[in-house]
């Protein structure tokens, strides 16, 4: 981590350049993917390889997305996010070596640690004169253990969402 001597450089989400979304297996035969569309996120960094970063993340519930209304506001519901009492979803870094990030993510006031893979794509100067830093972020949860329960079993027997939630996070910072 960082000393009190080290001078940290900021680093503001960019999110026009940024998708936070997910994907889950629906009665286990397809796949529904999502997207949240409002998310702030920060990163303080010694230096231009990331590592050992400071990194905060908060994620509008409300903005959830799915191309289906009735889905989405069940997932706003009660049932899954509660987005009415936890409006926020929330991750806090605790270590990152440039290829996995660990820290703990808070769904409804439950806080867990979780590992992300990362490919950090680099740094950039745009046309406008912009330090941009890009990266890929993927890993998975277990949606039960952050209070996420619902779930029904069809005929055949099979549940109809998977606990596991597939996480990918496409980011671009802009060097403040």
């Amino acid at each position: 981590m960082s000393t009190q001597t080290e001078v940290l450089t900021k680093w503001a989400i960019d999110p026009t350049h940024s998708e936070m979304s997910f994907s889950v297996k629906h009665m286990m035969i397809s796949t529904v993917r999502g997207h949240f569309e409002n998310f702030d996120a920060t990163v303080e960094a010694a230096d231009d390889t990331f590592k050992d970063a400071s990194i905060e993340v908060s994620v509008d519930i409300d903005s959830i997305k799915t191309k289906n209304a009735d889905r989405d506001a069940h997932l706003k519901s009660d049932d899954f996010f509660n987005a009415e009492k936890f409006p926020k979803m929330t991750f806090k870094s605790k270590s990152f070596d440039g290829s996995t990030l660990v820290g703990d993510l808070t769904i409804r006031d439950i806080t867990k640690e979780v590992e992300l893979d990362v490919d950090f794509n680099g740094v950039a100067v745009d046309p406008y004169g912009q330090t941009k830093a890009g990266f890929e972020l993927s890993g998975s949860i277990n949606r039960k253990e952050f209070g996420l329960k619902w779930n029904a079993v069809t005929e055949a027997g099979s549940v109809v969402v998977s606990d596991k939630v597939k996480l990918v996070i496409d980011v671009q910072f802009v060097k403040q």
